[in-house]
């Protein structure tokens, strides 16, 4: 059993370092840059470029690789991510960061497809749950633990970028090592926005909506801790609690989901992440532990709703569309992430630090008004014709080549 996982496990150790790395990486930039006195708005744009970098990835990435091969390609992109890591430690400059901020999420966009389809060459339709529970795991862990390595530094001096440009170069070796068979090409992303939203209106705006409030978060959530004052060790806590609280609380919603109309599902999740995001907002919490344990609260619920989205919109879409339908979703989220820190930076930057959730509460409150509006115009699919629920990582950038390693792809779609 074991020698059948050993490949697996080999592209399981080179997504740890890469994920270790990002986290890592992700982290310091915000609160460095706090450090050195750069402004809200251009620690918005580190979110906006990055998320940008990943779309564009998605799109042109493919391309790249099939001209260099799995193997070459994923050492590119892994070696990319360790010099633009050491430079962003090098060269302190806004401009700058911006520009290699970007850089890093097309690199990160073309590494993960390349594992991501590699993972699903190696699964069988008889251990693919497992391999994907697997990913899921390794997934939450490597960020969490990529995070928590801030607390352990100084954010002022070199060496944690060091560390972040060694973790990026770890990810390489186990994949150069590797003696798998390298996977078949990769396919050439599209977006159809209208026939996403055919298929699913819920799905389509929420996807985005969803988007823009995790892209808020996710970048300037060390920047609202770091100017309410809170120590780098509780914000490394803070940032890893909100991923963990969001990815143990996603099963248990996802089965009520399974069992009911998965869109009031939706709406109260969506409504209940508005209500703490308005908590923390009007509350104005100063005591780490108390800030802790309220931006938990919102991220079980905030980190649920995109899982539920695309739930929702499988629900509707006919097996053979099932690629589509997910990839699609991934842009649209995509594409709110690079909104939203936008957004948040502004409001931050016009009112107080916890302005931050004002902004994503607009964001799920529009995302449950929405779905409400229309549960009044559409039928519920009937609980037999519904798809399982299956745990999605939102929190981090995924490629729509992680919808063909999803367990319920048809077997027709997996190569």
């Amino acid at each position: 059993m074991f020698a059948t996982y050993r490949p697996i496990l080999s592209l399981l150790r080179g997504t740890a370092f890469l994920l270790a790395a990002s986290g890592l990486h992700g982290l310091l930039l915000p609160l460095r840059g706090q450090a050195e006195g750069f402004s809200t708005a251009v620690l918005g744009l580190l979110g906006t470029a990055w998320a940008g970098g990943f779309v564009a990835g998605c799109f042109f990435a493919p391309r790249l690789v099939r001209r260099a091969g799995h193997v070459r390609a994923f050492g590119a992109f892994a070696a990319s991510g360790a010099i633009i890591a050491l430079l962003t430690g090098l060269w302190i400059h806004e401009v700058s960061w911006i520009v290699l901020r970007a850089a890093t999420g097309f690199t990160m966009a073309g590494a993960f497809m390349v594992i991501e389809s590699w993972l699903n060459e190696k699964a069988t339709n008889e251990n693919r749950g497992t391999v994907f529970g697997l990913y899921m795991m390794v997934t939450y862990a490597s960020i969490m633990a990529g995070q928590m390595i801030v607390a352990a530094g100084d954010i002022r001096s070199d060496s944690l970028f060091m560390v972040a440009g060694i973790f990026f170069c770890l990810a390489l070796l186990p994949t150069a090592m590797s003696t798998a068979d390298t996977p078949k090409p990769l396919q050439d992303v599209s977006l159809d926005v209208k026939g996403l939203y055919v298929n699913s209106p819920v799905a389509s705006v929420g996807c985005l909506l969803i988007g823009v409030a995790n892209g808020a978060w996710g970048t300037l959530g060390a920047v609202y801790g770091a100017r309410i004052g809170v120590t780098t060790a509780e914000i490394a806590l803070m940032m890893s609690l909100v991923v963990v609280a969001g990815a143990s609380l996603q099963l248990p919603i996802g089965r009520i989901s399974d069992r009911t109309d998965r869109r009031y599902v939706l709406a109260a999740a969506g409504a209940g992440a508005a209500v703490f995001g308005l908590l923390v907002f009007f509350v104005a919490p100063r005591a780490g532990a108390v800030v802790i344990a309220m931006t938990a609260c919102y991220g079980a619920l905030a980190y649920t709703l995109y899982s539920l989205a695309v739930a929702h919109a499988n629900d509707h879409a006919a097996p053979e569309d099932f690629v589509k339908v997910s990839g699609g979703l991934l842009l649209l989220y995509g594409f709110g992430t690079m909104i939203g820190p936008v957004i948040g930076a502004s409001l931050m930057s016009w009112m107080r630090p916890e302005s931050l959730f004002l902004a994503t509460a607009l964001a799920h409150l529009g995302l449950a008004a929405y779905t409400l509006l229309r549960i009044s115009r559409r039928a519920p699919v009937p609980v037999e014709a519904r798809e399982a629920f299956t745990t999605l990582p939102s929190e981090r950038g995924a490629t729509p080549e992680a919808a063909r390693l999803d367990p319920r792809t048809p077997a027709e779609q997996e190569g």
